[in-house]
């Protein structure tokens, strides 16, 4: 029995040390892979970041992307992901993966450098309040850090000029917008003006043909007689055309002496 009951055990202690042994194998072998699996994601950002520093921003981003595939949860990744965005302008890309970065962050540091990141990238975008906010995050959690400080105060000179410029450029096209309004006014003014000038011109030039009109007709022309005037010449005709036949009449009655012929 004791024996059985000892086989039994030799047996039991054999199939548990195998056991233990493949679960090892197998820790072993999936720590492997993790760790080639990891040596791999540190060796693709540690290239990307090299890429960065030699100003080759878009090829950095190709790696940090592939980091990312790698590991979805590098914070370095998407932090590192987020500069060589920012660096090529693409300002709401960059802002993207920050925010995935602070997600991710794990120590108060992180956090820190992600606002700081999140303030410049606001700044370049013009986005001055919003960039002042990340900039007075970052300081919360670290009140030293110096960048932040001058950048907050960049930022609020930068807001101030805006506003500025915004109320200049209001108070312009108010301006303008007054100065085209009386010049139209104005305009309309001189157009009114003028039609009335005009009306008056039109009225005046008619009153003066009206009168002239009237003087022609009131005064008889040169080169016209009245009926009474025609009659009266007429009858000076008739009366001296007697007195010339009466002479021809009186001529033909005389005698006339002839000349003598010897």
């Amino acid at each position: 029995m004791n024996k059985c009951n000892k086989n039994n055990t030799n047996g039991l202690n054999l199939a548990s040390r195998t056991w233990i042994i493949s679960t090892l194998l197998m820790i072993f072998i999936f720590g492997l892979i993790d760790m080639t699996f990891a040596q791999s994601t540190r060796s693709l950002i540690n290239k990307g970041v090299d890429l960065y520093e030699k100003k080759k921003y878009s090829d950095s981003e190709v790696d940090f992307k592939k980091g990312i595939e790698n590991d979805a949860e590098s914070f370095e990744g998407y932090f590192n992901l987020g500069d060589a965005l920012y660096k090529q302008g693409r300002y709401n890309e960059a802002l993207e993966a920050l925010k995935k970065s602070y997600s991710l962050a794990k120590t108060d540091r992180q956090k820190e450098n992600v606002y700081y990141n999140v303030g410049n990238t606001l700044l370049k975008a013009k986005k001055y309040a919003e960039s002042i906010d990340a900039y007075k995050n970052a300081l919360k959690i670290n009140p030293k850090d110096l960048d932040a400080k001058y950048n907050l105060s960049y930022a609020l000179q930068m807001m101030k000029n805006q506003k500025n410029k915004n109320k200049n450029n209001k108070n312009k096209n108010k301006n303008n917008k007054n100065n085209k309004d009386k010049n139209q006014q104005n305009k309309q003014d001189r157009n009114k003006k003028d039609k009335q000038k005009q009306k008056q011109n039109q009225k005046n030039d008619k009153k003066q043909n009206d009168q002239q009109k009237q003087k022609q007709q009131s005064q008889p022309k040169k080169d016209e007689i009245s009926k009474s005037e025609a009659n009266r010449i007429l009858d000076a005709l008739k009366n001296n055309e007697a007195e010339i036949q009466k002479q021809i009449r009186k001529r033909k009655g005389k005698v006339r002496k002839t000349d003598k012929d010897w």
